[in-house]
């Protein structure tokens, strides 16, 4: 679009990342303006669960997530195996919801990013009814091929927005961090700025 950009038009499928089952089929829009910013996205998604269907799977994982009597910690997950253990899995759920947030903030229209790792978790004890989490998560970038360290933290109750503020390494003290997306589960994440936390 001649003095805005390039506007892409996507269809595509989504799966649940841990099953491998359909969750849907979406389409968008992508504006990538000229000038340096976020991508402008309007997406329509189908699901193939219902939306009490999703918000019993948020519960379920925040009960397994609240239920533990320390704190939660972890490192290098999965391992060089690719392997995360049970206890840890619904740690790693939330830095995929968590770092995706990350990643679209960070994506141009010649940059990707992927989750590779989260190379370490800790869980800050509340007294109100919401978990935290403090991550060091690395991001491979494509196609350059470069890992990305960034500090994550993750605040999270079902039924409220996913909150995420980041720091990457590959940014300067001066940027903000954070991002948004969408509300409601752990599938989403919700606009929080700030990279000093």
């Amino acid at each position: 679009i001649p003095e805005s950009g390039h506007k892409y038009y996507l269809q595509f499928s989504t799966e649940d990342y841990r099953t491998g089952e359909d969750a849907g089929s979406c389409l968008a829009t992508v504006l990538y303006p000229k000038k340096k910013s976020p991508p402008v996205v309007s997406i329509k998604c189908s699901r193939t669960k219902d939306k009490k269907e999703i918000q019993e799977e948020d519960n379920r994982l925040y009960q397994r997530i609240r239920h533990q009597t320390k704190p939660i910690t972890g490192n290098d997950i999965p391992d060089s195996y690719g392997n995360i253990e049970p206890a840890l899995e619904p740690v790693w759920a939330l830095a995929v919801a968590g770092s995706s947030s990350i990643m679209w903030e960070k994506s141009t229209e010649t940059l990707g990013y992927f989750l590779a790792q989260v190379k370490a978790v800790k869980q800050w004890m509340r007294k109100d009814d919401f978990i935290e989490f403090d991550y060091t998560v690395l991001l491979h970038e494509i196609p350059t091929q470069e890992i990305i360290s960034c500090h994550m933290r993750l605040t999270w109750l079902p039924g409220h927005p996913l909150k995420v503020k980041h720091f990457c390494a590959s940014e300067s003290p001066g940027m903000d961090g954070g991002s948004g997306a969408e509300s409601g589960s752990a599938a989403g994440a919700s606009a929080e700025k700030g990279a000093n936390f």
